[in-house]
């Protein structure tokens, strides 16, 4: 099957981006061909390793292709980025004509089978108006749900066309019952099928001896929505020895913070950056806690990538974590509970000091359980991780595939 890849985004490491370098690598050796296009930053190169020559187009934001910064499906990026709630109406026209002109060129010379698309937003909604004759499959990643709710008068907009698509891809179940509600969309259309992790970077292994030292981790972008300003101050708190590796990128005020809370805790704290896959993957086999405070995700998969690697889990109790963990476990994973949040990513003033007890809390047990020489249950690694590595996970996914090309 011939697959055009399309993602509003540029493909890295991160979230959709790195979901989409996992469905070209494994449709690649499931024997597809694929075709990506993608909208990128001025100075992004494509990985040489992901896309063949002349099989890849890139929409450049910054004043080349489009005359912003490119547009985030966040209101905060690890860079610098254009908030969809600030889109005049002429930056959205002009957005959507070059999306059109170049989905349109690259299915003239391609040809593709099928367009597998990223986000229920707009540059799927240009793709199936583009191309109503090709099955469309698309992964909604979470944060086009929170667009739709922050942009409702340019989701609604976007709504005939998004009925349009022939396979809608969830996540998690409840992902799904936002998608029905939010969009309209028929349930029918819909398959819960999650991401994955790789087990050839996320795996156990021998971990360094810290003399004592608890190892926590955070990887993920630098800002409020994902908790780390009141991770920060939680473990302040925390008497007991740790140190915490910060793993991300930010941009902005939020960026700032964080990095300015993280260097009130001294060398307790290290500041890693973005790291691969594979350099990810070394540094969680060397810690013992992985810790997601985040107030909003889709299917948190680096906690399946941090478990893989041996580490316990500290998390906030959000719908994806819940789904991930539904076989409970006293040691190896701690449910943070949310106060009732202001937005979709952010709680009442009020209650942030209730949330840095209840962090502090399961850390601190966390913590204890490290120093007590409690071990990683195996058996209860093995059992959550399993079903989700991404070859397992894109043979579903090849079902949404025929499902849509049937449904022609």
């Amino acid at each position: 099957m011939r697959i055009l890849h399309l993602i509003s985004q540029k493909p890295d490491f991160t979230g959709s981006g790195k979901y989409v370098q996992e469905m070209i690598r494994q449709g690649r050796s499931r024997g597809h061909e694929p075709f990506l296009i993608a909208g990128v930053c001025a100075d992004f190169a494509v990985p040489e390793e992901l896309m063949q020559p002349g099989r890849f187009r890139v929409i450049r934001f910054d004043g080349h292709d489009l005359g912003f910064p490119v547009m985030g499906m966040s209101d905060v990026m690890p860079y610098e980025s254009t908030v969809c709630s600030s889109l005049t109406r002429l930056q959205i026209i002009e957005y959507k004509t070059a999306f059109a002109r170049v989905i349109a060129a690259a299915i003239a010379d391609f040809a593709p089978d099928l367009i597998h698309s990223n986000h229920l937003w707009m540059v799927t909604a240009v793709a199936r108006e583009v191309a109503p004759h090709l099955p469309l499959v698309t992964t909604c990643h979470g944060s086009c749900l929170r667009q739709h709710r922050l942009c409702p008068e340019l989701g609604d907009s976007l709504k005939k066309s998004l009925r349009g698509i022939d396979r809608v891809i969830a996540l998690f179940g409840q992902q799904k019952a936002d998608i029905v509600e939010l969009l309209g969309i028929d349930p029918g259309q819909v398959d819960v099928i999650s991401g994955g992790f790789n087990e050839l970077c996320f795996h156990s292994g021998e971990a360094e001896d810290d003399a004592g030292t608890v190892q926590l981790l955070y990887a993920g972008k630098l800002d409020s929505s994902k908790g780390v300003p009141w991770l920060l101050r939680s473990l302040k708190r925390i008497r007991k020895p740790w140190r915490l590796h910060l793993v991300g990128a930010g941009s902005g005020p939020e960026r700032d913070l964080c990095l300015e809370l993280a260097a009130g805790l001294g060398d307790r704290v290290t500041v890693h950056g973005v790291l691969s896959h594979e350099k990810l993957g070394d540094l969680m086999r060397r810690c013992d806690i992985f810790v997601l405070p985040s107030f909003f995700e889709g299917l948190p998969l680096v906690l399946l990538e941090a478990m893989a690697c041996g580490c316990f889990i500290v998390t906030t109790d959000l719908p994806g974590a819940r789904e991930l963990f539904a076989t409970p476990h006293s040691h190896m994973v701690r449910m943070v509970e949310l106060p009732g949040l202001e937005t979709v990513d952010r709680p009442h003033k009020a209650d942030e000091p209730l949330l840095e007890t209840r962090l502090t809390v399961a850390l601190e047990e966390s913590i204890a359980d490290v120093m007590n020489g409690v071990q990683p249950d195996e058996e209860y690694i093995r059992k959550i991780t399993d079903p989700f590595t991404w070859e397992k996970i894109f043979l579903r996914i090849e079902g949404a595939y025929n499902r849509a090309a049937l449904a022609r």
